[in-house]
């Protein structure tokens, strides 16, 4: 069940209760949530949470995509993203048939500049880009893995899976964002990484995280920084070990454990202090700006969302810090302040979002949620509302 015109979570929410035939008050006993919420979310006057959806999603045993509506195939169709999903799909099934015999492929720096060109791709919200370039490069980058097996062959191989999980996560293709993750730890397995190893549970724990199973979760985060002990010590480990503990403290955060999510931040603060930031080890972004981001997130998630407004506008992103995770940000910022009733805000950060990386912003569950918000507010706002809510395709 995905996204129709004119539809919107609550609207969603509302379908499954009654193909289920349950009451307001029987999906609020099931899911834990006031039967006031329940209502107003159905009724779009105040948007679900990520938790609430999590909660909901489990009491009526369906996938949380089921309830936000993705991937949203009307606007991948406008955009001509949908026809680029099964090449990446057909990319990913060979991975373990050894060399094809019709690909010759190119030298290794070539590739990797290819691979790295990707990651870039990706960080800087252009995923129309990426997405039409990975297939390829990963079908080419496993034949010359697979003819002259190396270390460093497989973890090129398993960083082009990678740009393949980004693309398909971000479009809203958990599915595939999965198998493509499964991908990247066989690469990493072979190539022997125990930093890219700490990156797949990392990765892997944000599925959980957006499925609302955060106690496993959990446990991925907490497998990967012991994972992350086998590593040599040193700049890498360091930052992928602190975005470890961001990734921990959001997951923390969701589950309404406060005390645990400020204890991961404040590790993630202690080594960004001696990492400086570091946006382009394994292109993670990590550093002192990202903790901060992250701290507006957990804030969020704890429905402490006047601290988060506050914490979100003292943030100074620097200049050449990576669009999506600007795009993503402003999101998270405008999501707070639409819950804090600063709705012209919150619309201005909308569009910044939007600005930093529009092809994100479009298919980015929060910023179309908080747009719901706003509209559903029934306040004055200014005309290009409603022409941002055409491109939203809502």
């Amino acid at each position: 069940m995905h996204s129709l015109p004119h539809d919107h979570t609550g609207a969603r929410v509302k379908r499954l209760r009654l193909e289920r035939h349950l009451t307001q008050q029987a999906l609020a006993d099931l899911s834990g949530l006031s039967v006031s919420a329940v209502s107003k979310g159905e009724q779009g006057v105040k948007p679900f949470s990520p938790y609430t959806i999590g909660q909901l999603a489990r009491a009526m045993r369906v996938e949380v995509a089921t309830i936000t509506g993705q991937p949203y195939t009307a606007e991948l169709r406008e955009d001509q993203l949908d026809v680029l999903i099964r090449p990446i799909r057909e990319a990913l099934d060979v991975y373990d048939l050894g060399a094809d015999p019709e690909i010759t492929p190119r030298p290794y720096q070539l590739l990797a500049d290819d691979a790295e060109a990707l990651l870039i791709a990706v960080r800087a919200g252009e995923i129309k880009q990426a997405a039409t370039l990975v297939p390829g490069l990963i079908l080419e980058t496993t034949t010359a893995a697979h003819t002259a097996p190396s270390h460093e062959g497989w973890l090129l191989l398993a960083s082009t899976y990678r740009s393949a999980y980004d693309v398909a996560s971000k479009l809203g293709y958990n599915d595939l964002a999965a198998i493509a993750l499964a991908r990247m730890d066989w690469a990493a397995e072979r190539g022997s990484s125990a930093a890219l190893g700490g990156i797949y549970r990392y990765m892997r724990a944000l599925t959980y995280l957006r499925d609302g199973q955060y106690r496993t979760g959990q446990r991925l985060t907490a497998l990967g920084l012991s994972i992350l002990e086998q590593a040599d010590p040193g700049h890498e480990r360091d930052v992928v070990t602190g975005q470890l503990h961001l990734g921990a403290a959001v997951m923390a955060g969701r589950s309404k454990d406060g005390a645990t999510a400020e204890g991961h931040l404040a590790e993630a603060e202690r080594i960004a202090a001696v990492t400086g930031e570091a946006a382009r080890v394994h292109y993670l972004a990590f550093g002192p700006t990202n903790v901060k981001v992250h701290r507006v997130s957990v804030l969020a998630e704890l429905d402490e969302y006047g601290e988060a407004a506050r914490n979100g506008r003292a943030v100074q992103v620097p200049a050449d810090w990576p669009q999506s995770r600007k795009s993503h940000h402003y999101a998270e910022l405008a999501r707070a302040q639409m819950w804090t009733g600063d709705l012209d805000s919150s619309f201005q950060n909308l569009l910044r979002a939007r600005k930093a990386a529009p092809q994100q912003a479009r298919y980015h569950q929060t910023v179309r949620d908080t747009y719901s918000g706003l509209e559903a507010a029934r306040r004055q706002l200014p005309d290009s509302f409603l022409s941002y809510g055409n491109w939203l395709g809502v």
